[in-house]
């Protein structure tokens, strides 16, 4: 095993945790950095930081937001009556490459998954219920991924919220089973949105 100097050991170390890298990798980041300049570096450090002391959640729909509210629920041109659920933050990208989703939405942070210990109460449905409590919201799209864990979150929903009155609905799959929403392409998303069904 090839012995690096500490701090470089660390920093390959700290990189390696990051998914989807690997230890190779995490060396030739490891050494970009390095041999980068010292401003390069203090910018990625302060970008780092200050994802972690700017950012917060939205308080309406749970994405990540650097204000009270993110730019999707600032939007007053977007239709406030049709709230698209997503799974995590990174969901709404694919969507929004479409442009044709004109709605809101609503976070979960999450699905169901009972193997890894998370249940209903651990994601951000109280919140979603609180938004349907003054009838404003017509339609809620379930966009949550095509596995088990987002059928089963979606399954659940749709029964807790179809005797709330609202129209529930589900993407179709145009979206390929056991793969994350962040990976569809605009088409796929597109068709997903235009063939969704009531559930």
């Amino acid at each position: 095993m090839v012995d690096f100097a500490e701090p470089l050991a660390r920093l390959i170390q700290e990189v390696r945790r990051l998914p989807g890298v690997g230890q190779k990798s995490a060396q030739r980041i490891a050494f970009h950095l390095l041999r980068a300049k010292r401003e390069d570096a203090e910018r990625l450090a302060q970008a780092i930081l200050d994802v972690k002391d700017k950012l917060g959640l939205c308080t309406v729909c749970n994405n990540i937001s650097d204000g009270e509210r993110c730019p999707y629920c600032a939007d007053e041109s977007r239709d406030p009556s049709v709230v698209c659920v997503v799974e995590e933050a990174p969901n709404i990208l694919p969507i929004e490459t479409t442009r044709q989703f004109l709605g809101v939405y609503h976070v979960l942070h999450g699905a169901i998954s009972p193997l890894r210990g998370i249940g209903p109460e651990q994601l951000r449905i109280k919140s979603l219920l609180l938004r349907l409590q003054d009838g404003a919201i017509r339609e809620v799209i379930l966009a949550t991924n095509p596995t088990v864990e987002g059928e089963a979150t979606a399954v659940y929903l749709s029964r807790l919220l179809k005797p709330l009155g609202v129209k529930v609905t589900r993407i179709a799959m145009g979206i390929p089973v056991g793969s994350d929403l962040e990976y569809a392409d605009e088409v796929t998303m597109m068709k997903s949105l235009e063939n969704r069904r009531e559930m």
